[in-house]
Formats: structure tokens, C-alpha cells, sequence
């Protein structure tokens, strides 16, 4: 079973609420620093019990999915594509049937929605938002991993 890392912050997680939604992805923001970011709020909403800011922290989250989706179908630009060039063949850590990101991110999205929805008992709640945290960090990973070939 392999364990997905949280990422570890010297503040706590209320200090970095405001720090993320206050600081938008740039508009020439790539795949891989949405990616980051979608990792880093889900990372922060899931050690945060505030309502106000689990919501603000959804709100952000989803909206870094919709741009995480966007790249699913636009082509990558030159500097990730040599990034992205295989070299030993390594293991995915996505199974076979899970090897299109847009589907990932979608499931993503609907998570976030269903948390956002605010009508889940807390225990339900807490048990999507993980559910969710895991899924994201797969896709963080997933979306890294080497996979073009040099023809």
C-alpha cells in the first residue's frame, strides 16, 4: 500500500488559508504549479476544522480544478515536455483504467462540490475530504510522471 505525503508546513494550516486565497495561480501558470496548488489547499483544508475556511479553502480548490482540467485537453508547452520524456519505464502510480487525467480531475471536482454542498453529517464529510486529498495528491504525482516517447 503506498502512503501519499502531506505536505508539512513551519506555520500551522490557518496561517496559510489566507496566504493561498489571496495569492491567485498566475495566468501563465503551468500544469505542474496548478497541480502543486490544488495539492497545497487540499493539504491545508483537510487539518482545517473552521467552516469559513474549509469553504473559502473548497471554493479555491475548485477553482484550480477547473484550470487543472483545462490543461487535460491543451497542448503542453516545450519546457514540461522535456520534463515528460521517458526515460527508464517506471510503474505508474495510477492503475490501467485510471490512465486519463480528466476523468481523475472531474471526480476530484464532484468531491469538492459534494463537500462544499455543507449538507454531509461531519463524519461523511471528513471521510470525502480525505478521500479527496488522497485522489488529488494521486493526480499531483500522476500528472509528473514521465510518459513521452522520443521517437
Amino acid at each position: 500500500m503506498t502512503t501519499i505525503p502531506t505536505l508539512i508546513y513551519p506555520q500551522s494550516g490557518e496561517q496559510l488559508i489566507p496566504h493561498y486565497l489571496s495569492t491567485p495561480l498566475s495566468a501563465a501558470a503551468d500544469l505542474f504549479e496548478v497541480a502543486d496548488r490544488c495539492a497545497a489547499l487540499v493539504s491545508v483544508l483537510i487539518e482545517t476544522d473552521d467552516n469559513a475556511s474549509r469553504t473559502a479553502l473548497c471554493e479555491g480548490l475548485q477553482h484550480a480544478l477547473r484550470q487543472l482540467r483545462e490543461f487535460c485537453d491543451a497542448e503542453l508547452p516545450p519546457h514540461l515536455i522535456e520534463q515528460l520524456i521517458q526515460g527508464e519505464t517506471l510503474t505508474s502510480c495510477m492503475p490501467d483504467c485510471w490512465q486519463e487525467t480528466a476523468p481523475q480531475v472531474d471526480y476530484a471536482l464532484a468531491l469538492t462540490h459534494a463537500i462544499l454542498g455543507g449538507t454531509l453529517p461531519a463524519s461523511v464529510e471528513k471521510e470525502l475530504a480525505g478521500l479527496l486529498h488522497d485522489l488529488v495528491w494521486l493526480l499531483n504525482e500522476f500528472v509528473k510522471e514521465p510518459y513521452i516517447t522520443v521517437h
